[in-house]
């Protein structure tokens, strides 16, 4: 498999370091209560402009997550986002990362789980999110580097 790498400015010339959750994950996390109305949560996330919020409920050992999808499946049935609870919708069986994984390991195990946000978790302390959007801003961003060809490359060759 291709590992993106990024060249670090402060390594020798040449010398690259493999990318990590921990180069594309938010920091600030937006947490919602089980008993949340999603519209409650869809404003916050609006207003974070996020694509999912950490749901923290004391009855659960670990933290869960509400995305857009969820409230967008909730809403696709017909249901009221002003009666609704986040308790009723989001998901309690989540996968967390921890900050030195790669990158590729995480777009991996979204992809295999057919999920779009991770939950970083160092030390038992939830310190960031990961989305694939977080992933593709970071492959996409000025010195990201792979072996990959791009389309465009592929079309002039061809």
């Amino acid at each position: 498999m291709l590992e993106p790498i990024r060249t670090n400015a402060t390594k020798k010339e040449g010398e690259q370091t493999k990318m990590e959750v921990r180069d594309g994950m938010s920091g600030v996390v937006l947490t919602v209560g089980p008993g949340h109305t999603l519209r409650d949560a869809a404003r916050k996330m609006t207003e974070r402009k996020v694509g999912a919020a950490v749901v923290i409920d004391d009855e659960l050992p670990a933290p869960g997550v509400l995305s857009e999808r969820d409230i967008l499946n909730s809403l696709g049935k017909g249901e009221d986002p002003d009666v609704e609870k986040v308790c009723d919708h989001y998901s309690d069986t989540i996968i967390s990362a921890a900050p030195d994984w790669s990158l590729e390991r995480a777009a991996v195990e979204m992809s295999r789980r057919h999920i779009r946000h991770l939950v970083v978790v160092e030390g038992g302390e939830l310190v960031g999110v990961l989305s694939i959007r977080d992933i593709v801003r970071v492959w996409t961003s000025d010195g990201a580097t792979s072996s990959m060809t791009s389309p465009e490359s592929e079309a002039t060759t061809a």
